[in-house]
C-alpha cells in the first residue's frame, strides 16, 4: 500500500530489486545518493501513479527505459549524475509542441553526462565550458572542509549537491558541470554557487577557499548548518554579487560591514538563524529561546541602506537590529520585498517606505516597540503582503486599503488601532488569503460584507469584543485552513454549515457564549482537522457512545471544558497523537479511565 517511499543517502548498493515492482500505488520513489549499479527497470513504466521518480547520484547505467512515456501522472523526474547513456527519442517521451502526453512533467536532464537528446532531425550534448583549475580546487577544498549531514538542513528536499563535485567526471574535469555552479559562457569563471539545502555542516572563516572565486556573482548558502561561525569578512571579495542567501544557516555574531561594499546586490537574505533547539517552535515560545544568533549594528544598517541601492529584496527576520529602521530606507525605490520580523526596532516606522512604487510585501511583525500608522493608499500600490501584527501601529485602518487590489496577507494583529466595528470595507479585498485583525478592540457583529471573501485560509480576529451571531456563510470558505473567533463575546449555535470545511485544520472557538447542542462528529468528518477549541462556551457536546478506531479522526489538540459531558468520551481512547487535552469544568463522575493514562498527552486539563 505505500505510497511515498524516500531510502536516499544510506549506502545502499546492488540493482533495484525486482520486488519493487509489487509497489505499484507509489506516487514518490526515491532512492538518490546511494550506490545503485545496472540498468532503470523496465517495470518502472508500469507505476501509473507516480509523480516524483528520482534516482539521481548513484551508479546507473544503460538506456532510459522507453517505458517511462506511460507515466502521464509524473512531474518531477531527476536521473542525473549517473552513467545512463544512449539516445532518448524525445517524441517518444512527450509531445514538444502541446505537452499532451506529460502535461505537468519537470524534466531535469541537463546533468547526464553521456545522453544525447534526439528529436527527429534535432540533437545536441550540453556543453560546459572550462574553468580554471584554481577555481576548480577551490571548490573542491571548500566541499572538503564540511561534512554532510542530513539534520543539517530543514527543507524535506534537502540533498547533498556537492557529491557530483569530483576530480574527473567521465572523462570531464570542469567544475562547470557539477551541480550548483554556474560558468560564465565566454570565460569559464565561476558566477553562480547555489548550495541552498545541501545537508552542509561544518565551520567557515575569512580562510576559506570560497572566497577565492572573486567574479561570484550569486552565492546561496541557505538552509545548512554553519555551526554559529560568524559570517567572514571576505565577504568583501565578491564585489560583483548581486545575490547572497545565508538565511537558516546557523550564523552568529556581528554582521560585518563588509557587505555594505557590495554595491551590487539585489538580493540579501539573512534571516532566520536561530538555535537549532528554537527553531521548530512556534513563535509564541519564551522570547529567550527565539533570541537572534546575527546583530547587525545601527550604523551598519544605515550603511547597508545608503550603500545598497540597488536592492530588490531585504530579509532580516530575526536578525538583532535593537534600532530605529533609517528614514533613508524609503529613498530604496527598486525595493519590493523588505522582511523585518522580530529585529527588535523600535521608534516610529518611516511611512514613506509604505508609498514606495514596487514594494509587493511587507513584514514587520513581533517588533512590540515599533510605532507607526498607515497612509492613504492609492491604487497604484503593488503591495500583495502587509504584516505589521504585534508592534505598536496606532490609529485608524483607512478605508483606502481597498485601494490595494492585489493584497492577499493582512496582518495587524494585537496592535493599537482605535476602537470600532470591524472595518467593512475589508470585505472589498477579495484577494485575501490571510486576514489576521485580532487583539485589537474591534467590536460588533461580523459584518456580512466578509463573505466576499472566500479565497482565505486563515481568518482570525480572536481576542476582541464582537457580538451576534457566528455568521452561516462562513460554511462557503472552501479553502479555509485555520479559523480563529476565540475571546470573544460570540453567541448562537455552531454553524451546521461548518461541516463543508472540509480543508480546515484549525478551529479556535474557545472562550465565547455559544449555546446548543453540538454534534461531534460533524468534527469528525472534517479529515484535515488536528486542532479544536471548543472550550468554555455553553455549548453541549454530543457523541457517539460506541465508536470502532477505524473511524476515529486524529487530533493533536482538543478543548472541551464546560461542554457538558457526562462522562470521558470513547473516542479518546484512540487518539494516538493527542498532545493537549482539556476537560476541566463538565459533570464527569466516576473513576478515570485506565486507557487515560496511556495515549500520547503532554498537557492534561481537568
Amino acid at each position: 500500500q505505500l505510497t511515498y517511499l524516500d531510502i536516499s543517502a544510506n549506502k545502499f548498493g546492488g540493482p533495484i530489486p525486482n520486488s519493487l515492482a509489487n509497489l505499484t500505488q507509489l506516487t514518490t520513489f526515491r532512492i538518490s545518493t546511494s550506490h545503485l549499479p545496472g540498468p532503470i527497470p523496465s517495470w518502472q513504466g508500469k507505476f501509473s501513479k507516480p509523480e516524483y521518480l528520482d534516482f539521481a547520484f548513484n551508479g546507473l547505467n544503460g538506456s532510459i527505459p522507453a517505458s517511462f512515456s506511460n507515466l502521464t501522472n509524473l512531474q518531477i523526474l531527476y536521473l542525473h549524475s549517473n552513467s545512463l547513456s544512449g539516445v532518448i527519442v524525445v517524441m517518444g517521451l512527450l509531445d514538444i509542441s502541446t505537452f499532451r502526453m506529460v502535461s505537468k512533467l519537470v524534466l531535469v536532464l541537463l546533468l547526464f553526462h553521456h545522453v544525447v537528446i534526439a528529436n527527429s532531425s534535432y540533437s545536441s550534448q550540453k556543453q560546459y565550458p572550462t574553468c580554471p583549475d584554481e577555481e576548480k580546487f577551490a571548490l573542491l577544498k571548500f566541499k572538503d572542509s564540511f561534512t554532510i549531514d542530513k539534520s543539517a538542513s530543514r527543507s524535506t528536499d534537502a540533498y547533498p549537491k556537492v557529491s557530483s563535485w569530483k576530480p574527473a567526471e567521465g572523462g570531464n574535469s570542469t567544475c562547470c558541470s557539477w551541480e550548483g555552479v554556474k560558468c560564465d559562457e565566454k570565460t569559464g569563471h565561476v558566477i553562480g554557487v547555489d548550495l541552498g539545502s545541501s545537508c552542509l555542516h561544518g565551520s567557515i572563516n575569512s580562510n576559506s577557499s570560497l572566497f577565492r572565486l572573486v567574479h561570484l556573482q550569486r552565492l546561496n548558502l541557505s538552509d545548512n548548518n554553519f555551526n554559529y561561525s560568524q559570517i567572514p569578512t571576505s565577504i568583501r571579495n565578491f564585489p560583483n554579487l548581486t545575490h547572497l542567501d545565508l538565511s537558516t544557516s546557523v550564523f552568529s555574531g556581528q554582521v560585518p560591514s563588509e557587505l555594505s561594499l557590495l554595491s551590487k546586490l539585489t538580493y540579501l537574505n539573512l534571516a532566520l538563524n536561530l538555535n537549532r533547539l528554537s527553531e521548530d517552535k512556534d513563535h509564541q515560545s519564551s522570547e529567550e529561546e527565539n533570541y537572534p544568533l546575527l546583530k547587525l549594528e545601527a550604523s551598519d544598517l544605515g550603511s547597508l541602506v545608503q550603500n545598497l541601492t540597488s536592492l530588490k529584496e531585504l530579509y532580516l527576520s530575526f536578525v538583532n537590529v535593537s534600532s530605529a529602521i533609517p528614514h533613508s530606507m524609503a529613498n530604496l525605490s527598486s525595493l519590493t520585498t523588505l522582511h523585518l520580523r522580530d529585529c527588535h526596532l523600535f521608534g516610529e516606522f518611516p511611512v514613506r517606505i509604505f508609498q514606495l512604487p514596487n514594494l509587493e510585501s511587507l513584514s514587520v511583525r513581533y517588533n512590540q516597540e515599533l510605532t507607526g500608522y498607515f497612509p492613504e493608499f492609492n491604487q497604484s500600490s503593488p503591495l500583495i503582503l502587509l504584516k505589521v501584527g504585534f508592534t505598536g501601529f496606532f490609529g485608524t485602518i483607512p478605508s483606502s486599503i481597498q485601494n490595494l487590489h492585489s493584497l492577499q496577507n493582512f496582518d495587524v494583529a494585537q496592535c493599537n488601532f482605535s476602537e470600532g466595528l470591524v472595518p467593512s470595507f475589508l470585505g472589498n479585498l477579495r484577494q485575501l488569503t490571510y486576514l489576521d485583525i485580532s487583539a485589537n478592540k474591534f467590536g460588533g457583529l461580523i459584518p456580512d460584507s466578509l463573505a466576499n471573501l472566500t479565497q482565505l485560509a486563515t481568518f482570525r480576529i480572536s481576542t476582541s469584543r464582537l457580538t451576534g451571531p457566528i455568521p452561516s456563510w462562513l460554511g462557503n470558505f472552501s479553502k479555509l485552513e485555520y479559523l480563529d473567533f476565540a475571546f470573544n463575546r460570540l453567541n448562537g449555535s455552531v454553524p451546521a454549515s461548518f461541516s463543508n470545511l472540509t480543508n480546515l485544520q484549525i478551529l479556535y472557538l474557545h472562550s465565547n457564549t455559544l449555546t446548543g447542542a453540538v454534534e461531534f462528529q460533524m468534527f469528525q468528518n472534517l479529515q484535515s482537522l488536528y486542532q479544536l477549541e471548543l472550550s468554555w462556551n455553553g455549548l453541549e457536546l454530543v457523541t457517539q457512545s460506541r465508536i470502532v478506531n477505524s473511524t476515529v479522526k486524529q487530533f493533536t489538540v482538543l478543548g472541551l471544558s464546560n461542554c457538558s459531558l457526562t462522562e470521558f468520551p470513547s473516542f479518546l481512547q484512540y487518539q494516538n497523537g493527542l498532545t493537549r487535552l482539556e476537560i476541566a469544568g463538565n459533570k464527569i463522575r466516576g473513576q478515570v479511565p485506565k486507557w487515560m493514562w496511556n495515549t500520547s498527552l503532554e498537557t492534561l486539563v481537568m
